[in-house]
């Protein structure tokens, strides 16, 4: 047993001198980002069971299943679910009205409100699965060459367009 003990430490030593010469290659993305339509994304809002549940703030669409007890089916926050809901996280609202991507007319403390809950709940929490077309694609269709992707460092618009 002790001679075990002793091999193992042993080995353990050898493999931590050689580490500093080891070169760690990154990870690669597991999933590729998505691009989602409206109507894609409104196929994700907590209804059906065996679906994770999305929603984007400012094109950008989270995967907050594990926040089923607020966003699923019944839940405090399932309006928010399957759409992009940016109007409604800056105003802090559930109204039918306030749940859109729109952002016209939001005044400077919903825009930072946003910007808050954008960054500190949703980035921390949650992970980015894809990101909404009108994020990504200009209005007639082409890509948007100033799309800057959140957080996915794996994710390049070379391989996505």
């Amino acid at each position: 047993m002790a001679a075990n003990l002793v091999l193992l430490l042993l080995l353990l030593q050898v493999l931590l001198c050689f580490s500093d010469h080891v070169k760690l290659e990154p990870k690669p993305a597991t999933k590729p980002v998505r691009l989602f339509t409206e109507e894609d994304l409104a196929n994700y809002n907590g209804h059906t069971e065996e679906r994770p549940i999305y929603l984007a703030v400012k094109g950008v669409v989270f995967d907050v299943t594990k926040g089923k007890a607020f966003y699923g089916k019944g839940a405090p926050y399932n309006a928010l679910t399957g759409k992009d809901c940016t109007r409604a996280v800056a105003k802090m609202s559930l109204a039918p009205e306030d749940l859109t991507h729109d952002t016209t007319g939001l005044t400077e403390e919903q825009l930072q409100s946003l910007e808050s809950v954008f960054k500190d709940t949703y980035k921390e929490k949650y992970p980015i699965v894809g990101y909404t077309a009108r994020r990504i694609l200009n209005e007639d269709g082409s890509p948007n060459k100033d799309f800057k992707p959140e957080d996915q460092p794996n994710f390049s618009l070379k391989d996505e367009f």
